[in-house]
């Protein structure tokens, strides 16, 4: 995957991300800036996406710990210690942090 190839996915999946943050009931404020996604909870709680170019990573960080994803082709985001998928991943956190369950969609 090319470095453009790469930034185009992380645009894409942080627009994906966004878009269903829209349908939130709970007060968030998110802000995507420079390929970083951050997503301010109701409870003063945050989660941040970053954009990982060298190493052709996203990175999300959660109250429990920080995650490294992989993409792979025909299976989308994996996070590269067991390949868990970054939609589980992150549902979990949101559900955590945020208070309520959202259908990821990306």
């Amino acid at each position: 995957m090319t470095e453009t190839e790469f930034n185009n996915l992380v645009d894409e999946t942080l627009t994906q991300i966004e878009e269903c943050l829209d349908d939130a009931e709970t007060d968030l404020d998110y802000l995507i800036s420079g390929g970083v996604l951050t997503i301010k909870c109701e409870n003063g709680s945050q989660i941040i996406f970053t954009r990982q170019t060298p190493v052709k990573q996203l990175w999300l960080a959660t109250r429990g710990g920080g995650f490294h994803f992989d993409y792979v082709e025909g299976e989308g985001w994996l996070r590269d210690s067991d390949q868990a998928p970054l939609k589980k991943i992150f549902g979990d956190a949101f559900t955590e942090q945020a208070g309520e369950t959202l259908d990821f969609v990306f």
